[in-house]
Order: C-alpha cells, then structure tokens, then sequence
C-alpha cells in the first residue's frame, strides 16, 4: 500500500534503508532533523520527534490517520456557525450527563436514554458525511469530504432523528398516539399505527448511522438478524433455531417499546458510562497528559539497546489510559517512537508489529478499559473496579509477553542504543507527574465504594483544576466547553454501535436464538469428545474462533455484544463462571484489532512505518500471541480462574507464575532467543512451545512438565552457545 505521511512524521524507510541493512539510519549519531515539519517532504528525526510531542499528538492530519483505520471513520472538521452550534449541542450534552449522575431525572433510566439519544443521533448526521458515491460525480476513490459541511440530506436526516427520538415523550395526543411518555409505555405490545411508523423511520436512521459511523458490516448484521426474526417462522420446524416468526409490528415494539431493544443495556451504558470516560479523556488530552505520558516513556529508557521498544510499549500503556482506542494508540505513539525504531535499526514491519501490539493494549489498560468492560460491568452487576481486577493479571502477562519479545528482538537483530536529548524521568515527573493523580483518584474512589460515574467525574474535575499547573494546557472555560464537546464527539461512534446491537439483543430475546445457538456449538464438540474437560476445551476453541470471525467484522463493542449473547451461554452451561465467560469474549473481541486479515491496528501501523502490510500483520500475531493463549487458560484449565483473582491467594500466586513462565517459553518459541543465552534452534523451540502449553495448562502435574521441558530447552541453547564460541575459528592472514 501507498505510504501515509501525517505532516511528514511517517519515515521515509527507503531513504533511510540506504547504507543501512535493516532500514535505519546510517549512524545513531546523525545530525539530527528541527522540529516536526510541516511539509510532505520532512522527515523529523528521533530527538525532534520528541521536542514537540505535543504538538505531535495533536496535530490534525495525525488524528485523521488515526481515523481512517479505527472502527470508527473520520467525521468533518466544521467551521463557522455550524461548529459553534455543534459544541453548544455538545456542551449542552455533557452536562446532561453529568447532571444526571447527581440528579437523576424523576422519570426513570429509560427517559434519561429517550432525551440522550434525541440529543446524540442528530449529531452523527451533522459530524459524519455519508460518504455515498455516486458515478456521475468524479472523485478520487475512499476518499471522504471531512472538510464540507452537513448537506441538505444530513439536515433532514438530524431533524428525523430528533423528531422520531423525542417522539416517545409527545405531551398532546394525535388519535390514539402520543400522549406523553407514561401513554407510550403503557402501548407495549399494542402499538398504534404512528408509533410503528416513528419506530421504523428510528431503525432506519440507527442503521444509517451506523453505516456513517462504522461502515457496512454492522448494518448488514442487524438486517439479518432482522430477516431472521421476519422469516424464521418459515425455517424447517425440525431445525433447532426454527421460531413461531415475528411480524413487522412486533419486531419495531421490541426495538422502540422495550427495555431490550434500542434503549436496552447497551445504549445504557454509553450515555451513563462510556461517556463519561470519553469526557475524562478529552480533559486530560487537553491538559497535556498524553504528551507527558509519551515523553516520560521516552526518558525512561534512553540507554540501551532495547530502549526504543521499551518506549513504544510503555508509551502504548500509558497513552491507553487517555485513548482507550487500539488504532488511535498505534498512530499517536507511532508518529513519535517510529523515528526512534528507524534509528535503533528495526525494519518497518517488525516495528510497526510492535507498535500494534502496543495500541492494541490500550484497550486492556486499567482504568479506561474498552468500551466493552463497562457492558460487563452491567451485565454481571458488579463494580466497574471489580472488572479491573479481573482485568489485570491477563493484561499484565500480555505486556510481559510484548516486553520479552522485544528484549528477544533487540538482541537477536542487534538493535542499537538512540541518543537522545529528552530531560532524565525524575524531571518530568517532578514537573508534569501530577497527571498521574486523577487516574490514581478514579481507583481510589472505587476502592472507597463510590460509583463508577461519580469517580470519573471527581477525577475529570481534578484533572480540569490541574491543568493550571502547566501554563500551555490550562482549562480556560473556553477550552473546557472544547473537551466537553469533544468528549460528547468522541461517543457518537459507540453510541451508534450500542443503539444498532439493540436490534442484535432485542431478537436473540424475542426468538431465544442465543439459548439455541450455545446448544448447537456444544453439540458439536460433545459429538467430538465425550470426556467434560475435551468438551469444555473444544467448545472454548470453537468460541474463540467465532469471537475472532466475528471481530473483523465488527468493532470490538458490537462483538463483544453479540458474542454474549450468542456465544456465551455456550460456556456458562459447561459449568464457566459468567467471569471467567465475559472475560473470554472480551479479550478475544478485542484481539480483533490484532488478527489477521483485517487487523486495524496493524494497518495503521503499516501507515505510519510504511511497512507492508501482511508482514506487519504477522509480526503483530507474534508480539500480542501470549494474548490469545491466556483467555483459553481462564476459562478451560483447573485453576485458570486465578488469572482473574477468583482464586486463594495461594491458587493466585501458583497461576502468576506458571503463566509467566509459560508466556516466557511462548516468546522463546516464537522469537528464536533465549535472553542471557544467545539463539536458539529448532528443537529448543519446539520444546519451548510444548512447554508454555504444558505451563499454561495450569495443572501442578503438567506445570513440572512444563518446566522441566524448559530446562532442557535452555540447556540446549546454552550447549550450541559454547559449541560456538568453542569452534576452532581459522587465521585470517
């Protein structure tokens, strides 16, 4: 694919190649380029890469990549009155939501999602062009007008959206409809015809905006499960996901008159959840935290030979707690650590497999997990601190499993140590450390009992008041009107997602295909294995392969929905805690980001390196590969269910460190190396990977066999070390 250069950040790797076998620069001590340039043709070096971070991650052509590869697409820069409308809209939303936290409207949960999605769904006709393409208009193929203001058609289309979705609360009557919001409940089931109409007119337009938001594959799934609930009456009555069928009345009063259609659980959680994480995000990006968070990163590890992948990971960790997006994570450390990378000698595609694995973990990275972690939250009625805590130990074996990669890595292809001029850590954090407050406050309240939405408010409130401390980020009430309204922005793709996989939820409940399809994915493995722990095993193979099917298809949230319903009875009814279920689904719904052949993440690292993209893929598979193997552990082996904290503190400490150990003989296996020892062959390799499945396992029985397996892996690699350096070497004249 074409090379993107967002403001010249993206390295010209073929310039660079010259003189140097792995794509770096001719010398780690070259003179190094000024400040981020602002033509195509400029290519900033490391130590300018970091001097204006800032200025890096916040520049808009760099948002806009970010853009082209998230499951979101990019929405229009707006200008005029039009924007000034729009951030008043936007305001005017956050404070609704924040209002609510403390003021819960007096007319229940639901009225609080009708008045919500009256407000949101105008805005993605308005932010988002349709992109439709006509042939008698000429224009350069996928690419999308970011820059014209909404159409007459996406006016038309908002002003539906605010009539069908304020239609519910209609305070006169019209015939036998309307009536005000106590008179609509009281019609579930029993529509009139304008109420069928206003319901179809709303599913039209949540899949439309759907489309704008996330492309077609979403659409295209609600529509079948539409036609499933439409025709299934028609399936063979032998056939087990044969239903009674639904008719078109039904169908939109599922959808429009009940709590499991679009104002079901998911819709719930974006306007009382996510929201408010995306407004806390927005504050502490303006207040300069992201720029800290990858400066710091930088000065942390300015040494070594492995520095400049510790950067990227730790860069990706950290900027996770801002972002929680895979894609956007990738490009924004990616524009500034890639500079670094070239210099250091990695090839295009094995950085940009590192900086994948690294973004993709910013949807694994406590506090802001993805979107999906606050759904479990509600799902399973627990503390959204409780999910953190399941969410931990799996995140942290996936970072010791990117982290030895890259040691393995920066070893076997001789990496080089980067010189660069950035202030010593102790500094930054003596200066700019206070950013790390208002996550340690979101924590803390939660630990103290508060919940979720009031925590993320006191932290966003901190957050605001810090920012005073650094003179370039400070919070005017200007700017803070901007985070308010960006925050709300930055949720209109979720919340279009959440009010389309209404549709997914409302029919699986109306035709019971969720309870059929688990009995069917367990019918296929007990026809293959009789013994329960086969059983279990295969049924969780064949879940993960569907979860991973489905996620590149659909963004990470959709999946997870979907696969909840699906997929996830299939687990709970072999005897998996409902935990250790949504876990699984979670992490493979967002090892999406990471799986070949879609795999945004890896794409939009390919942008910035301009590496080839499959190879990129690959290497993305190897660094994130820990990530796969750890969920079936959870969920299938005897003591899995301490990788979540569900366990004794001894049963905990007893898994820790087996995975460890099993993810240490994965990245031997995968890498080619043993650090402390040198290169490692075929046979150590293989030994090394039946280890890290026998480690996995987490049995003590196969745990010793596992180690021991290890042991003769590394005696091995030590002997074909020795034989090599004892070689008789001839004398060069």
């Amino acid at each position: 694919m074409p090379e993107i250069q967002p403001n010249g950040l993206a390295a010209d790797t073929e310039a660079d190649a010259a003189g140097e076998p792995n794509g770096g620069s001719a010398s780690p001590d070259a003179p190094r380029d000024t400040a981020a340039g602002n033509t195509p043709g400029d290519r900033p070096a490391a130590a300018a890469a970091v001097s204006d971070v800032d200025a890096t991650l916040n520049d808009q052509s760099v948002r806009e990549l970010a853009a082209q590869f998230e499951d979101e697409k990019p929405g229009r820069r707006l200008s005029g009155p039009v924007q000034i409308g729009v951030t008043a809209v936007g305001t005017a939303a956050a404070l609704l939501v924040l209002w609510q936290v403390f003021r819960p409207l007096s007319q229940g949960s639901q009225y609080y999602l009708v008045v919500f999605l009256s407000v949101v769904l105008p805005l993605v006709f308005v932010l988002y062009p349709s992109g439709a393409r006509f042939p008698w208009r000429h224009r350069e193929p996928d690419v999308v007008p970011v820059d014209k203001g909404p159409t007459v058609a996406d006016w038309v289309l908002a002003t539906a959206a605010l009539v069908v979705c304020l239609y519910p609360l209609l305070p006169f009557e019209i015939g036998a409809a309307g009536g005000g919001y106590n008179a609509f409940l009281n019609r579930q089931g029993f529509l009139e015809p304008l109420d069928v109409v206003m319901g179809a007119v709303l599913l039209l337009l949540v899949v439309e905006a759907c489309r704008r938001t996330t492309g077609w594959v979403l659409p295209i799934v609600c529509a079948l499960f539409l036609a499933y609930d439409y025709y299934g009456g028609f399936l063979p009555q032998t056939w087990s996901i044969a239903h009674a069928g639904l008719d078109f009345d039904q169908i939109i009063d599922a959808l429009y008159n009940s709590p499991s259609g679009f104002y079901g659980t998911p819709l719930d959680v974006a306007a009382s959840y996510i929201v408010l994480f995306t407004i806390y995000g927005a504050v502490l990006d303006l207040s300069g935290a992201g720029a800290f968070f990858v400066e710091l990163s930088v000065a942390a590890f300015r040494r070594s030979k492995s520095a400049a992948g510790r950067t990227a990971v730790a860069s990706g960790f950290l900027l996770g707690t801002v972002s929680g997006s895979g894609a956007a994570t990738t490009v924004s450390i990616g524009t500034v650590t890639w500079p670094i990378l070239r210099r250091a000698g990695y090839p295009a595609e094995r950085a940009g497999g590192m900086l994948a694995a690294s973004g993709v973990g910013a949807i694994l990275s406590p506090p802001t997990l993805g979107a999906a972690a606050f759904i479990i939250a509600e799902y399973l009625d627990v503390s959204y601190l409780v999910v953190l805590g399941w969410a931990t130990i799996p995140t942290l074996l996936y970072y010791l499993g990117i982290l030895l990669s890259v040691e393995i890595d920066a070893r076997r292809f001789g990496a080089r140590p980067v010189n660069l001029l950035v202030q010593s850590p102790w500094q930054l954090l003596a200066r700019f450390g206070y950013h790390f407050l208002s996550l340690f406050v979101i924590i803390v309240l939660l630990a103290l009992g508060q919940p979720a939405t009031q925590a993320v408010i006191y932290a966003t409130l901190l957050a605001a008041v810090l920012s005073f401390l650094d003179r370039r980020h400070r919070l005017t009430p200007r700017r803070l009107v901007e985070a308010l309204a960006a925050g709300i922005r930055g949720v209109l793709p979720v919340v279009a997602v959440c009010v389309a996989a209404g549709v997914i939820t409302a029919s699986t409940t109306k035709t019971g295909l969720g309870p059929q399809m688990s009995s069917l994915m367990v019918d296929w493995a007990q026809s293959l294995a009789t013994n329960h722990t086969a059983v279990v095993a295969l049924t969780a193979v064949f879940a993960a392969v569907a979860l991973t099917l489905l996620g590149l298809a659909v963004p990470v949230t959709a999946s997870f929905i979907i696969g909840w319903v699906i997929i996830g009875q299939a687990l709970i009814n072999l005897g998996i805690s409902e935990p250790a279920t949504a876990m699984f689904i979670f992490y493979f719904a967002v090892l999406s980001e990471a799986t070949p052949p879609t795999a945004l993440a890896s794409v939009a690292a390919a942008a910035v390196t301009g590496g080839r993209v499959f190879p990129t893929m690959w290497q993305t598979l190897r660094y994130a590969l820990p990530a796969y193997l750890v969920p079936i552990a959870f969920v299938v082996t005897p003591t899995g269910r301490a990788l979540l904290g569900l366990a004794g503190w001894g049963d905990i400490v007893f898994a820790v460190a087996a995975s460890a150990l099993g993810v240490l003989a994965l990245s031997i296996a995968a890498g080619g190396w043993l650090i402390g020892l040198g290169k490692a062959g075929v046979v150590p390799r293989v030994l090394a990977g039946l280890a890290s499945l026998l480690l996995l396992w987490l049995d003590k029985a196969t745990v010793g066999v596992g180690v021991g397996l290890l042991l003769v892996a590394a005696v091995l690699v030590y002997l074909s070390a020795r034989s090599r350096v004892d070689a008789p070497r001839e004398d060069v004249p």
